[in-house]
């Protein structure tokens, strides 16, 4: 009986070291606006992510950060911007963001 404790000593272990990971390189972080409000109520979720980053390394991301496994991911570029504010032009930088579609009953939740 003391292996079996052990074992699962070591589980609960393991479990531990998969919930520290609390971020990603390739992950920026969550996309806040209206519209992904509204789309992860049907369990489609926005993230910010670099520009070189593709979709199989995003779904590996998501596994590893929040524990679930995506059915698709589509990725979108965001083009640079020219702002003027009183009188000076500068430019919002663009980027990327991955649109993840999880399956149904799947969540992430956002600490």
């Amino acid at each position: 009986m003391a292996t079996t404790k052990t074992k699962k000593n070591t589980k609960d272990e393991v479990v531990e070291e998969v919930k520290k990971v609390k971020s990603h390189p390739m992950l920026r972080g969550p996309r806040i606006t209206e519209k992904s409000a509204k789309d992860a109520e049907r369990g489609v979720y926005t993230f910010n992510v670099t520009t070189n980053a593709n979709k199989n390394e995003i779904k590996k991301a998501i596994k590893l950060v929040y524990g679930v496994m995506p059915e698709r991911v589509a990725m979108t570029t965001i083009a640079k911007k020219t702002v003027t504010r009183r009188g000076i032009t500068s430019v919002k930088q663009g980027g990327k963001k991955a649109v993840v579609h999880l399956k149904k009953g799947d969540k992430i939740t956002f600490a």
